[in-house]
């Protein structure tokens, strides 16, 4: 089993589920697939189920020939980031972001687009005139390729 193979079934059964998306997929040299799966809106567990199954029961998989394993999940909630598209559905989240260079920044996500986010936080500073602080909103643009790593700040 070659991953050209398996890149093609998997993008076969995703074709049913245009708001499904790949985040990333692994082909071990066992055959075991893994594949992580997310949405637009989310992933719910009846789609993960059937995703699995479409890839275990397509034509081209063949138990007899090879034996192979599947499996098939979303990513967890305090996963990283990985592609423009996860971005979307956090707008308005607090995510912590750690840059190329540079400190990680934690700020209120506003907006993603296809080149990159905007990510908002405030910080208390000194009045310009007179005692005492002021609330400051900063405001900065990151391009996708200057992240090295995001992640959704969970809040309990």
């Amino acid at each position: 089993m070659d991953a050209e193979f398996v890149k093609g079934i998997i993008d076969r059964a995703l074709e049913q589920y245009p708001e499904v998306f790949v985040v990333d997929w692994s082909l071990s040299p066992d055959n075991d697939i893994q594949v992580v799966v997310d949405g637009d809106r989310g992933v719910d567990l009846e789609t993960i189920i059937a995703l699995s199954r479409a890839l275990e029961h397509d034509p081209q998989m063949d138990r007899d020939r090879e034996d192979f394993s599947i499996s098939v999940s979303s990513p967890g909630a305090d996963a990283p980031l990985k592609l423009p598209r996860q971005y979307a559905k956090h707008v308005g989240r607090e995510l912590k972001v750690t840059l190329d260079e540079g400190e990680p920044l934690v700020g209120t996500l506003s907006r993603s687009d296809d080149q990159g986010i905007v990510l908002e936080w405030t910080t208390r500073e000194p009045k310009p005139v007179g005692k005492g602080k002021h609330t400051v909103l900063h405001t900065q643009s990151i391009p996708y390729g200057d992240i090295r790593k995001a992640c959704v700040v969970l809040k309990f």
